[in-house]
């Protein structure tokens, strides 16, 4: 595969182009080729996972120096969820360069949306490798920054949990609590689906890679259920 194209897109050079190629590895492509010398992408996503976390917060710390511990925690989050993160991967074509067994590229919706974005942090982690962390943050700038007015424009950041318990409380005298109600998917690609109740009355499932991102998903569709929406963000 031909990576040209993409390095001067994202204005990286690669001097192995194998790490390129790793980033783009999905799992389950190895799984129908097992003959093949490669390897998946998912340590790359974990090293991703953590310049990524990081170069965000050197990032919010440094532009917005009058605001809270809170609200840069939330700013983070709505940046590096799989929404936000899938819609970076397709914006550079990510797609286009992933390695996917049979079955996995027919992917659509979220399935799909967690591939790109995990694909995304590997290749964070590829780009930390191949030219450290200041390559890594100037493309992190150039490619993902520019999101977070969006992100403030529309409330994103604004935590639907914490935002559901207090209407809970303060309109129903009651305090939500979570509950998985399924699992799906392998493990290193588990979909959550999770119910917030109040008492024992399910009012809304949310989805996500992780329970805590389901539980927002949950909160933030119990929000609607509850014609409580008034605070909650516009878009997602």
């Amino acid at each position: 595969m031909n990576f040209s194209k993409f390095e001067e897109k994202i204005g990286v050079d690669f001097k192995d182009k194998n790490l390129l190629r790793q980033a783009f590895t999905h799992r389950s492509y190895l799984n129908e080729n097992l003959s093949l010398a490669l390897e998946q992408n998912e340590r790359l996503e974990f090293l991703g996972d953590a310049i990524l976390e990081l170069a965000i917060t050197e990032y919010l710390y440094k532009k917005y120096p009058k605001k809270t511990e809170g609200e840069m925690t939330g700013l983070r989050a709505a940046l590096v969820n799989a929404i936000t993160l899938s819609e970076v991967a397709n914006s550079l074509n990510i797609g286009d360069f992933m390695l996917l067994s049979k079955g996995e590229a027919k992917s659509l919706g979220k399935a799909r949306q967690y591939i790109l974005a995990n694909a995304f942090e590997a290749l964070i982690g590829a780009i930390y490798l191949n030219g450290g962390y200041e390559e890594t943050f100037n493309f992190l700038e150039k490619n993902l920054f520019g999101k977070i007015e969006e992100v403030i424009e529309k409330k994103l950041w604004i935590d639907a949990k914490s935002l559901f318990q207090e209407k809970s409380q303060e309109l129903e005298s009651a305090t939500p609590s979570y509950k998985v109600l399924a699992e799906s998917g392998p493990d290193h690609e588990k979909v959550f689906t999770m119910g917030v109740f109040l008492a024992d009355e399910l009012i809304a499932e949310g989805q996500g890679a992780s329970k805590q991102e389901a539980e927002q998903n949950a909160a933030r569709n119990a929000l609607k259920a509850k014609n409580w929406q008034a605070c909650l963000p516009a878009g997602r």
